[in-house]
Protein backbone atom coordinates (compact mmCIF):
# COMPACT_ATOMS: atom_id res chain seq x y z
CA UNK A 1 0.00 0.00 0.00
CA UNK A 2 1.28 3.55 -0.87
CA UNK A 3 2.72 4.97 2.49
CA UNK A 4 3.26 8.52 1.14
CA UNK A 5 1.44 11.33 -1.12
CA UNK A 6 3.42 13.72 -3.07
CA UNK A 7 2.05 17.86 -3.01
CA UNK A 8 3.07 19.22 -6.06
CA UNK A 9 1.81 22.31 -8.05
CA UNK A 10 1.10 21.29 -11.82
CA UNK A 11 4.63 23.06 -12.60
CA UNK A 12 6.46 21.01 -10.19
CA UNK A 13 4.73 17.79 -11.34
CA UNK A 14 6.22 18.39 -14.99
CA UNK A 15 9.99 17.05 -12.83
CA UNK A 16 7.48 13.29 -12.70
CA UNK A 17 7.06 13.75 -17.09
CA UNK A 18 10.70 14.30 -17.26
CA UNK A 19 11.61 11.64 -15.02
CA UNK A 20 9.30 9.13 -16.69
CA UNK A 21 10.64 9.98 -19.61
CA UNK A 22 14.05 9.32 -19.12
CA UNK A 23 12.80 6.05 -17.12
CA UNK A 24 11.04 4.80 -20.68
CA UNK A 25 14.38 5.47 -22.80
CA UNK A 26 16.03 3.33 -20.20
CA UNK A 27 13.92 0.24 -21.55
CA UNK A 28 13.91 1.12 -24.81
CA UNK A 29 15.48 -1.95 -26.87
CA UNK A 30 18.72 1.45 -27.72
CA UNK A 31 18.24 3.69 -25.42
CA UNK A 32 19.25 6.94 -26.24
CA UNK A 33 20.44 8.15 -22.63
CA UNK A 34 20.13 4.84 -20.75
CA UNK A 35 19.23 6.64 -17.04
CA UNK A 36 18.46 3.39 -15.61
CA UNK A 37 18.68 5.24 -12.05
CA UNK A 38 15.43 7.04 -13.68
CA UNK A 39 13.90 3.90 -13.90
CA UNK A 40 14.61 2.76 -10.43
CA UNK A 41 13.47 6.60 -8.94
CA UNK A 42 10.49 6.13 -10.92
CA UNK A 43 9.54 2.71 -9.71
CA UNK A 44 9.87 3.70 -5.94
CA UNK A 45 7.57 6.90 -6.03
CA UNK A 46 5.28 4.33 -7.80
CA UNK A 47 5.44 2.06 -5.29
CA UNK A 48 5.41 4.72 -2.59
CA UNK A 49 2.77 6.96 -3.45
CA UNK A 50 0.80 5.06 -6.04
CA UNK A 51 1.01 7.39 -8.60
CA UNK A 52 -0.07 6.76 -11.99
CA UNK A 53 2.70 7.71 -14.40
CA UNK A 54 0.44 6.73 -17.33
CA UNK A 55 -2.00 9.13 -16.68
CA UNK A 56 0.94 11.44 -18.46
CA UNK A 57 0.34 10.17 -21.61
CA UNK A 58 3.86 10.02 -22.81
CA UNK A 59 4.18 9.74 -26.85
CA UNK A 60 7.48 8.28 -27.91
CA UNK A 61 8.77 11.63 -29.87
CA UNK A 62 8.62 13.06 -26.10
CA UNK A 63 10.34 10.14 -25.00
CA UNK A 64 13.06 10.27 -27.37
CA UNK A 65 13.27 14.06 -27.61
CA UNK A 66 13.49 14.12 -23.93
CA UNK A 67 16.32 11.52 -23.84
CA UNK A 68 17.57 13.11 -26.56
CA UNK A 69 18.35 16.44 -24.89
CA UNK A 70 19.37 15.45 -21.58
CA UNK A 71 22.05 13.79 -23.67
CA UNK A 72 23.28 16.78 -25.38
CA UNK A 73 23.34 18.72 -22.23
CA UNK A 74 25.26 16.54 -20.55
CA UNK A 75 27.15 16.08 -23.06
CA UNK A 76 28.35 20.25 -22.49
CA UNK A 77 28.29 20.00 -19.00
CA UNK A 78 31.31 17.12 -19.33
CA UNK A 79 32.89 18.97 -21.44
CA UNK A 80 33.12 22.27 -19.21
CA UNK A 81 34.14 20.39 -16.49
CA UNK A 82 36.74 18.56 -18.10
CA UNK A 83 38.33 21.91 -18.87
CA UNK A 84 37.43 23.47 -15.12
CA UNK A 85 37.92 20.61 -13.01
CA UNK A 86 36.74 23.41 -10.07
CA UNK A 87 33.81 24.33 -11.72
CA UNK A 88 30.73 25.17 -10.04
CA UNK A 89 27.78 23.06 -11.80
CA UNK A 90 24.23 25.06 -11.42
CA UNK A 91 21.26 22.98 -12.30
CA UNK A 92 18.45 25.50 -12.67
CA UNK A 93 14.47 23.65 -11.53
CA UNK A 94 16.54 20.35 -11.58
CA UNK A 95 13.47 18.25 -10.92
CA UNK A 96 14.48 14.72 -10.21
CA UNK A 97 17.18 14.52 -12.93
CA UNK A 98 20.12 12.36 -12.48
CA UNK A 99 22.64 14.69 -14.12
CA UNK A 100 25.15 14.75 -11.86
CA UNK A 101 25.24 10.40 -11.04
CA UNK A 102 25.71 10.66 -15.34
CA UNK A 103 28.40 13.57 -15.78
CA UNK A 104 30.06 11.73 -12.79
CA UNK A 105 31.99 15.50 -12.04
CA UNK A 106 35.53 15.01 -9.92
CA UNK A 107 35.44 16.08 -6.22
CA UNK A 108 36.86 19.66 -6.91
CA UNK A 109 33.60 20.24 -8.94
CA UNK A 110 30.58 21.97 -6.75
CA UNK A 111 27.37 20.97 -7.76
CA UNK A 112 24.66 22.80 -6.74
CA UNK A 113 20.79 21.93 -7.55
CA UNK A 114 18.02 23.93 -7.69
CA UNK A 115 14.53 24.05 -7.06
CA UNK A 116 11.12 24.52 -5.02
CA UNK A 117 11.50 23.45 -1.47
CA UNK A 118 8.85 21.04 -1.82
CA UNK A 119 11.32 19.39 -4.91
CA UNK A 120 14.57 19.63 -3.37
CA UNK A 121 12.62 17.38 -0.32
CA UNK A 122 11.65 14.91 -2.57
CA UNK A 123 15.30 14.90 -3.48
CA UNK A 124 16.59 13.86 -0.45
CA UNK A 125 14.39 11.22 -0.44
CA UNK A 126 14.85 9.53 -3.88
CA UNK A 127 18.78 10.83 -4.93
CA UNK A 128 20.89 11.50 -1.87
CA UNK A 129 23.97 12.44 -3.58
CA UNK A 130 26.67 15.19 -2.75
CA UNK A 131 25.24 18.17 -4.56
CA UNK A 132 24.13 21.55 -2.41
CA UNK A 133 20.17 21.75 -2.91
CA UNK A 134 19.27 24.98 -2.99
CA UNK A 135 15.32 25.41 -1.99
CA UNK A 136 13.93 28.30 -3.53
CA UNK A 137 11.60 30.00 -6.37
CA UNK A 138 14.16 30.58 -9.35
CA UNK A 139 12.14 33.54 -10.08
CA UNK A 140 13.00 35.04 -6.14
CA UNK A 141 15.71 37.61 -5.89
CA UNK A 142 19.02 37.03 -4.09
CA UNK A 143 18.88 33.33 -4.36
CA UNK A 144 22.22 33.39 -6.52
CA UNK A 145 24.09 35.24 -3.14
CA UNK A 146 24.55 31.38 -2.16
CA UNK A 147 26.61 30.23 -5.24
CA UNK A 148 30.61 31.11 -4.62
CA UNK A 149 31.77 33.78 -6.35
CA UNK A 150 35.30 32.78 -7.29
CA UNK A 151 35.40 30.28 -9.95
CA UNK A 152 34.07 29.22 -13.51
CA UNK A 153 30.70 28.16 -13.91
CA UNK A 154 28.27 25.89 -16.14
CA UNK A 155 24.71 26.88 -16.04
CA UNK A 156 21.93 24.08 -17.04
CA UNK A 157 18.46 25.19 -17.62
CA UNK A 158 16.37 22.23 -18.87
CA UNK A 159 12.71 22.47 -19.72
CA UNK A 160 11.71 25.57 -17.65
CA UNK A 161 11.86 28.44 -20.14
CA UNK A 162 8.18 28.11 -21.15
CA UNK A 163 7.19 28.15 -17.37
CA UNK A 164 8.39 31.14 -16.13
CA UNK A 165 6.56 34.49 -16.16
CA UNK A 166 7.45 37.31 -18.01
CA UNK A 167 10.98 38.39 -18.79
CA UNK A 168 12.01 36.57 -14.95
CA UNK A 169 14.01 33.87 -16.92
CA UNK A 170 16.59 36.57 -18.32
CA UNK A 171 16.34 38.38 -14.96
CA UNK A 172 17.16 35.33 -13.41
CA UNK A 173 20.09 34.65 -16.33
CA UNK A 174 21.47 38.51 -15.16
CA UNK A 175 21.47 37.64 -11.62
CA UNK A 176 23.75 34.78 -12.11
CA UNK A 177 25.58 35.96 -14.75
CA UNK A 178 26.50 39.11 -12.29
CA UNK A 179 27.13 36.82 -9.42
CA UNK A 180 29.34 34.32 -11.40
CA UNK A 181 32.84 35.48 -12.42
CA UNK A 182 32.75 33.27 -15.82
CA UNK A 183 31.59 30.51 -17.20
CA UNK A 184 28.95 29.00 -19.78
CA UNK A 185 25.22 28.90 -20.13
CA UNK A 186 23.09 26.03 -21.28
CA UNK A 187 19.54 24.77 -22.45
CA UNK A 188 17.01 23.86 -24.18
CA UNK A 189 16.17 26.52 -26.20
CA UNK A 190 12.50 26.57 -27.26
CA UNK A 191 10.88 29.14 -30.36
CA UNK A 192 7.87 31.49 -29.10
CA UNK A 193 5.45 28.98 -31.76
CA UNK A 194 6.71 25.49 -29.83
CA UNK A 195 6.62 27.18 -26.12
CA UNK A 196 2.69 28.31 -27.76
CA UNK A 197 1.95 24.64 -29.01
CA UNK A 198 3.31 22.56 -25.64
CA UNK A 199 -0.09 23.88 -24.28
CA UNK A 200 -1.59 21.08 -26.82
CA UNK A 201 0.61 18.53 -25.66
CA UNK A 202 -1.40 15.55 -24.17
CA UNK A 203 0.93 15.57 -21.44
CA UNK A 204 0.87 19.49 -20.52
CA UNK A 205 -2.21 19.41 -21.15
CA UNK A 206 -2.79 16.39 -18.43
CA UNK A 207 -0.83 18.32 -16.03
CA UNK A 208 -3.30 21.59 -16.82
CA UNK A 209 -0.22 23.78 -18.09
CA UNK A 210 0.13 26.89 -19.94
CA UNK A 211 3.32 27.15 -21.44
CA UNK A 212 4.22 30.42 -23.43
CA UNK A 213 8.27 31.61 -23.06
CA UNK A 214 10.22 31.20 -25.93
CA UNK A 215 12.61 33.50 -28.18
CA UNK A 216 13.31 32.34 -32.01
CA UNK A 217 16.63 34.36 -33.23
CA UNK A 218 19.44 32.03 -30.56
CA UNK A 219 21.32 35.27 -30.72
CA UNK A 220 18.31 36.94 -28.58
CA UNK A 221 19.83 36.10 -25.15
CA UNK A 222 23.34 38.10 -26.11
CA UNK A 223 20.59 41.08 -25.58
CA UNK A 224 19.57 40.37 -22.39
CA UNK A 225 22.39 42.46 -20.57
CA UNK A 226 23.59 39.34 -18.99
CA UNK A 227 27.32 39.18 -21.19
CA UNK A 228 26.27 35.99 -22.94
CA UNK A 229 27.96 35.11 -26.00
CA UNK A 230 26.45 32.75 -28.60
CA UNK A 231 28.43 29.77 -28.97
CA UNK A 232 26.18 27.03 -30.81
CA UNK A 233 23.00 26.38 -31.91
CA UNK A 234 22.61 22.52 -31.94
CA UNK A 235 19.66 21.32 -33.63
CA UNK A 236 18.88 18.17 -32.15
CA UNK A 237 16.72 16.61 -35.41
CA UNK A 238 20.26 17.03 -37.37
CA UNK A 239 22.00 14.15 -34.77
CA UNK A 240 23.45 11.09 -35.69
CA UNK A 241 21.16 9.63 -31.78
CA UNK A 242 18.12 10.46 -34.04
CA UNK A 243 18.69 6.75 -35.71
CA UNK A 244 17.53 5.21 -32.30
CA UNK A 245 14.13 6.72 -32.80
CA UNK A 246 11.77 5.02 -33.28
CA UNK A 247 9.27 4.45 -36.52
CA UNK A 248 7.45 6.78 -37.52
CA UNK A 249 9.01 9.58 -35.19
CA UNK A 250 12.69 8.77 -36.74
CA UNK A 251 11.15 9.23 -40.40
CA UNK A 252 9.50 12.26 -39.47
CA UNK A 253 12.81 14.01 -37.33
CA UNK A 254 14.72 13.39 -40.62
CA UNK A 255 12.29 15.20 -42.46
CA UNK A 256 12.26 18.28 -40.28
CA UNK A 257 15.99 18.16 -40.07
CA UNK A 258 15.85 19.10 -43.86
CA UNK A 259 14.57 22.59 -42.71
CA UNK A 260 16.42 24.80 -40.35
CA UNK A 261 12.98 26.51 -39.68
CA UNK A 262 11.48 23.40 -39.13
CA UNK A 263 14.15 21.88 -36.94
CA UNK A 264 13.73 25.11 -34.32
CA UNK A 265 10.13 23.94 -33.93
CA UNK A 266 11.90 20.87 -32.45
CA UNK A 267 14.53 20.18 -29.70
CA UNK A 268 17.30 22.77 -29.89
CA UNK A 269 20.63 22.95 -27.68
CA UNK A 270 21.74 26.53 -27.33
CA UNK A 271 25.25 27.16 -25.81
CA UNK A 272 26.04 30.32 -24.69
CA UNK A 273 29.55 31.84 -22.83
CA UNK A 274 29.48 34.87 -20.54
Amino acid sequence: MPSKQLDLSPVQETLLLTLYARALDSKAPTPILGDTLAAAVANRIAEDTGYDFAKLKLKPSLVASTALRARKLDDVIRQFIATHPDAVVVDLGCGLDTRLARCSPPVGVDWYDVDFPEVTDLRRQYLPDRSHLVATDVTEPDWSQTLPDDRPAMIVAEGILPFLPGDSFQTMIRQLTTRLPTGELALNGYTRFAAWAMKYHPSIKALGLDAAQGFDDPHEPEHWNAGLTLVAEKLLTRTPEVAAFPQPVRALTRLMARSTAMSRQGTRILHYRF
